[in-house]
């Protein structure tokens, strides 16, 4: 129960505070190796990395501490086209190979999913593939490298059923969000209703799941890096809420930076790549930042007897009594998020018994957080 009631008490304390980055500084150069390195997860207490276009159909872990590559997985059916980012959920790691930015002509874009057991247990695995195109995509016309506006290197996890991708725009810095089922197949993919005006390009995401918010990492024209985060949006419109961009430059000076993930609910990792363009060069590394997002906001959670969840425990479908409702989050007790919805009757059939935390935002922006037990 102690273990549940801390628990409950961090996410109190962690959904609230617009994010506030800080103590911005270099962990190590990365190896060689991984000079363009572009997408990267912390995952079983490691960092897992891939490189850019051209390179290995490989994933690479890096110890921390050492920052020297200590496992090399292969994935045996993929190529490694244009791969762009990195992402993962409770079961499941995403290879994006959704870069674009040749000629903006490609019609082979998809996404490798590969079971993190099979990640775990063997140096050489296999993935399913996910397929896709733009809807709004019709000209497939080859243009010039670096003019078009269907290139993507960012793509996160987003609930338990869909990964969304957004795009780097090389026309005019208009970042579009797609959402993509994690099933495989191929997906016709329709924007969401609001972009956002980046000022640079975006080249990679990480979402959140104990705070609920995306920290997209991108870099100006003029290799200037920055981080936007977006927060308290509605339903799946991740634009629709506040974004909020921070400069890196006067910490980091020039720096390509390519993908960012989080550690926790305030710690967060970048690499970006080695570049050299003239008159600056500049090697690949590893680059840390903190957020606020632990403060403790009483102002926008509501009273938990305002809303009833029931039955409690649950067999089947738990119920919420809200005309208000926003979302719902589901979490197992390590916090990892195993739903994410927008009804009010939660079909709960085919989670195994035991503890779950459930966080209801309602249109207001405040929310509650409840446990709730699954017989």
């Amino acid at each position: 129960m102690k273990v549940i009631i801390s628990i409950l008490v961090f996410i109190l304390g962690i959904f609230t505070a617009t994010s506030q980055i800080s103590s911005i500084k270099e962990e190590f150069a990365l190896p060689a190796s991984l000079s363009e390195s572009s997408g990267v997860i912390y995952f079983n207490d490691k960092l897992i990395t891939h490189n850019d276009s051209g390179g290995n159909n490989e994933l690479y872990e890096v110890d921390l501490v050492t920052g020297l590559v200590t496992r090399t997985v292969t994935i045996s059916n993929a190529t490694n086209t244009d791969w762009e980012d990195l992402t993962q959920d409770a079961t499941h790691i995403y290879i994006g190979d959704i870069g674009n930015n040749f000629s903006g002509n490609r019609t082979d874009l998809k996404i490798y999913k590969i079971s993190k057991s099979d990640y775990l247990n063997a140096d050489n695995v296999t993935a399913e593939t996910i397929s896709f195109n733009y809807s709004d995509q019709t000209d497939f016309t080859a243009l010039s490298p670096n003019t078009t506006e269907w290139d993507a290197e960012a793509l996160v996890s987003f609930d338990g059923n869909n990964l969304m991708i957004f795009t780097k725009n090389w026309v005019n810095g208009t970042t579009k969000a797609y959402l993509i089922p994690k099933t495989s197949g191929t997906h016709s993919l329709t924007p969401l209703s609001t972009n956002l005006n980046s000022g640079g390009l975006i080249s990679g995401g990480t979402y959140n799941v104990s705070t609920g918010k995306l920290y997209l990492v991108g870099y100006t024209n003029l290799l200037q890096p920055f981080v936007w985060v977006s927060e308290s949006f509605t339903g799946d419109d991740i634009f629709s809420g506040t974004n909020t961009q921070t400069s890196l430059s006067g910490f980091l000076g020039f720096e390509q930076a390519e993908a960012i993930t989080y550690i926790n609910a305030n710690s967060y990792l970048i690499t970006s790549e080695a570049f050299t363009q003239n008159p600056f060069s500049d090697y690949a590394k590893l680059v840390s930042f903190s957020t606020n997002d632990m403060a403790l906001s009483a102002a926008t959670h509501r009273k938990e007897s305002d809303i009833i969840l029931y039955p409690n425990p649950v067999s089947d479908v738990l119920q919420i009594n809200t005309e208000r409702l926003n979302s719902v989050e589901i979490f197992d007790t390590k916090l990892t998020q195993l739903y994410r919805g927008f009804s009010k009757n939660i079909d709960m059939s085919f989670f195994s018994g035991g503890v779950y935390i459930v966080r209801v935002n309602l249109n207001d922006s405040s929310y509650i957080v409840k446990k709730v037990i699954k017989k």
